[in-house]
């Protein structure tokens, strides 16, 4: 049985002056169930609210962690750059760990729910970096400590830090899928400095975002059952080249995401996103099984120097927000055809961009429906 996030077991370890050990077992694709008191849903519960952000300066002020605790979190999932480590050096990176492990706020929300998380490049150790990064093994089993993922769990065997869940009775589960987007990925094509970056898209069909063993994994999560699905991409997965990392750098791997979503016959999927240190929503229609939402929340404690965003044709709403911000999404699951709220919201809790959508919309047979 899953136990994460069992208060006592985080602040033993706080006090012992050891990682965070948020008491996970290891990832058996289940629904996830617990006991009374330790923040985790039971059987028959549905989870109605899910919080989520990226891009913590761990040596900055995080007051939007406070507003996030008023928001009542039932799920938490952390998209990447959870602390800006950038260095080969693991006992700098553990340092800079441990540094955002004693942030008060940062444990007290962490006690609330359970915790999903994945990386970006500067938790991963380099920036911009992928499966050339010589500490990435290390770098894992940083990462991995830090989470508290258990020492006999097979997520430790695994090469990559790749994981999924189901949270909820049959009927109103919801999958939790998180993706590693660096470990394996390839080099990117460089080319003249743009607005956003140096990187071009590339056609290699011998390059890769995920890695085979990912993409066979990915494949089999898509077919369990399950209502829902969030599926966690540290890069934008929708939004096109524009010179930063995203997945149009490598199009046929974007391509095939969309392919195995269709494939797989994987309805209810949102994308969810971060690093760009601003927030948006993109919509891919073409070679979408449905419109595919990804919703960009990006960053908990930093502000972007540029109030312009990069170009991007498949922005969804004619609106970004560059503040401090974090992502909501609320599920009805009374409704016949249950409603999906999804929020960006700032440092007061308010919200800056929204965007519902019935779950009858992301399904096979919706891609010609515009969403409302």
């Amino acid at each position: 049985m899953l136990r994460r996030l069992l208060l006592s077991c985080s602040l033993f370890s706080l006090l012992a002056g050891q990682p965070l050990a948020w008491c996970a077992e290891p990832d058996t694709g289940s629904p996830v169930t617990g006991p009374p008191g330790t923040g985790m849903p039971d059987t028959g519960t549905p989870v109605n609210r899910v919080l989520f952000g990226s891009c913590i300066r761990q040596d900055r002020p995080t007051p939007i962690l406070q507003t996030m605790m008023r928001a009542a979190p039932q799920l938490l999932l952390f998209l990447g750059d959870n602390i800006y480590a950038d260095t080969s050096d693991i006992k700098v990176m553990r340092a800079k760990y441990k540094q955002l492990s004693s942030n008060e706020s940062f444990k007290r929300l962490c006690s609330l729910c359970p915790v999903l998380a994945t990386w970006d490049d500067h938790d991963y150790g380099l920036n911009d970096g992928g499966a050339d990064f010589p500490q990435r093994e290390a770098a894992q089993q940083a990462f991995l400590d830090f989470w508290g993922e258990p020492e006999d769990s097979a997520r430790r065997q695994q090469v990559g830090i790749y994981e999924a869940k189901i949270f909820g009775p049959p009927g109103k589960r919801l999958q939790v899928i998180m993706l590693d987007t660096r470990y394996f990925r390839s080099p990117l094509r460089t080319g003249t400095r743009r607005l956003g970056g140096p990187y071009m898209p590339d056609d290699d069909a011998k390059k890769t975002i995920l890695g085979e063993a990912q993409w066979t994994w990915l494949e089999d999560q898509l077919r369990k059952p399950a209502e829902i699905r969030l599926i966690g991409s540290s890069i934008q997965f929708v939004a096109e080249a524009a010179g930063q990392e995203a997945w149009a750098n490598l199009p046929l791997e974007r391509k095939r995401l969309l392919d195995m979503i269709r494939s797989t016959d994987a309805g209810g999927v949102l994308v969810l996103s971060g690093d760009r240190h601003w927030a948006e929503f993109s919509i891919a229609r073409e070679g979408a099984a449905y419109p595919l939402i990804d919703v960009t929340s990006s960053s908990l404690n930093q502000k972007h120097p540029r109030g312009t965003p990069t170009i991007n044709r498949y922005r969804a709403i004619d609106q970004t927000y560059h503040q401090e911000n974090f992502g909501v999404i609320s599920i009805d699951w009374e409704l016949p055809d249950p409603m999906i709220a999804i929020e960006i919201r700032d440092l007061e809790n308010k919200t800056r961009i929204h965007k519902s959508v019935r779950l009858s919309e992301l399904q096979g047979d919706s891609s010609d429906q515009p969403l409302q």
